[in-house]
Parts: C-alpha cells; structure tokens; sequence
C-alpha cells in the first residue's frame, strides 16, 4: 500500500547520523522548566541578550496564564456612573487620569459600554449630546480565559479593555491590553513613574510636595521634619503608602485623604493596589 505522505519520510531522514546521536545525548527540551532552563544557558553562552530572555520567558509563561491572573479586581475597578452629572464625570476623569472607563447604570454590576475619557470632551462643544452616544460595547470574557487569546483578541477587534466575569456571570474585574503586555516586557511606566534615582519628593507650584508611596517614612520624617513611627502592634512598615494603607485600613483610592503627623496626604495616583503618587500638605502648625 503506497505511503498517502512520501514526503513524510524524507522529512524524518534528513538529518545526519551525527546529529541523530547529537540529539540522543544532548535531547531537547521536553517540558516547561527545561525550556527556561535552556534560555538561561543561551543567555550565558551570549546567544540571546537578558532583556530577549526575559521576554521570551513571559511569552512562555503567559500561554499558562489567564485572565483572572492579571485582572484588576472589581473592588479597585474605576467606574463611571451614566447617571452623574457632567462636572461630577468630568472631575472623576481628571482625578484617575485613565483613558478608558466601564461605565454602570444603576448597579456597579450592570456595565452598560466603555467611555473614553477624549470622548467625553464632546459635550464640551454639544452639551445637548446624550452620553449614551458616546458609549463603546464593552467586551465581556471569562476569568479562564488564556491570555494568548486575550491578546489575539484585542489585537483583531481593537480593543484595550476588557470586564472579566466570574463563573456566577458577575463582574470579577477588568483587564487591559497594557496588563497582558506587562507579562512580556515587563511594568510599562506611565508619567507618573520616575527612575529610582530621580528623586521620590518633589515640591509644587501650590507649595505641597509630590511623594512617591515607595518613599521610606524615614525619609518622609527627614524631609518633611516630623516624627513619624513607623511600626504598631500589628507590624513594621517601611514605605509611608504601606503605613498609610494600614492606618485606612484599606488600599486607598485616588483624591481619598488620611492626616499624619501634621501632613496630609492625598492620593494622586495608584497602580496594581497600592498608591504610587501622594500630594503631601503640611498643615498650618507644622514647618515644611
């Protein structure tokens, strides 16, 4: 009976009878952990450089990874409420400084369509516009989702953000495009984000001072000449966010205040759970 695939074999001896025993003593390799090993090797031999094996090793753990790994949880998720004022949309806009919103119409459940944040500048010049108009369908996916399909998908429908539902249909939290690439290269910094030799204080026109919620409080203490103790009953805390959050008991959301030693802290800026940027004012009995 004649082969339905003669190539087949010429495929399969092509190789050498060296690199047949090549390959038997030295087998490649058979499984997740022996891959990454092998870039490891290849990055020691010089073949690859540290930043190629970095990303291939996020592009290799990223097929085993899902939506719900990288999602921003509900709790943490800025929504619009299609209800609000135009003022009251436009200050929440402004405050978070996010492009893309999910917005909800009365229960935080009900996700209506996703705003853009230059979209609402519309109603500048047409305030008889009716918001719903500006609305885009909100993409709904599963937490099990992979996210090799995550971003084949928002690479086809052009799409940056995603709700991700739970297995009860409820909204578990979001996830964009900037999340799946992370995996890859790595934190992607936003105008917020400085190097870490540039300094985490710095003083404002208004005469209150940007800090970075990774400052140490030994170092908020120094700059701003206060005491300020940086353990309690329930643990150490080296970083002023840290101790903060622990004093709110909860992670703080941008434009939420807390007062200490004298100094109050607003929030500016969080990401991934915690606050990146805090707008510190000394209060009027304390010398900055």
């Amino acid at each position: 009976m004649s082969d339905p695939n003669p190539t087949r074999h010429e495929r399969e001896d092509s190789r050498t009878f060296l690199q047949k025993i090549a390959e038997f003593i030295h087998p490649g390799p058979d499984s997740t952990d022996e891959l990454l090993d092998t870039l490891e090797e290849a990055e020691h031999n010089q073949l690859i450089g540290a930043d190629s094996r970095k990303m291939l090793e996020g592009v290799i753990r990223m097929a085993e990874m899902s939506a719900g790994d990288v999602m921003v949880p509900s709790t943490r998720m800025e929504l619009v409420n299609i209800e609000d004022p135009y003022d009251t949309m436009m200050h929440g806009v402004i405050d978070t400084a996010h492009s893309r919103f999910p917005v909800y119409e009365g229960e935080r459940e009900n996700i209506i369509g996703i705003l853009m944040a230059k979209d609402l500048l519309k109603l500048q010049r047409a305030p008889a516009l009716n918001i719903r108009a500006l609305l885009r369908p909100a993409v709904f996916v599963p937490e099990s989702k992979g996210l090799n399909d995550l971003l084949r998908d928002f690479q086809s429908n052009h799409n940056h953000l995603a709700i991700v539902i739970d297995e009860f249909g409820r909204v578990a939290g979001l996830v964009t495009i900037e999340d799946v690439l992370e995996e890859i290269v790595g934190e992607i910094e936003d105008e917020f984000d400085i190097a870490e030799d540039d300094g985490d204080i710095f003083g404002l026109a208004d005469h209150s001072y940007r800090v970075s919620g990774d400052t140490t409080v030994e170092r908020v203490a120094n700059a701003f000449g206060v005491s300020i103790e940086p353990t309690d009953a329930e643990g150490d805390f080296d970083t002023i966010g840290g101790l903060i959050a622990h004093a709110m008991g909860h992670v703080p959301k941008r434009g939420e205040q807390h007062v200490l030693a004298g100094l109050k802290f607003v929030v500016m800026h969080t990401k991934g759970g915690a606050v990146k940027w805090f707008k510190v004012t000394p209060m009027p009995d304390v010398p900055a």
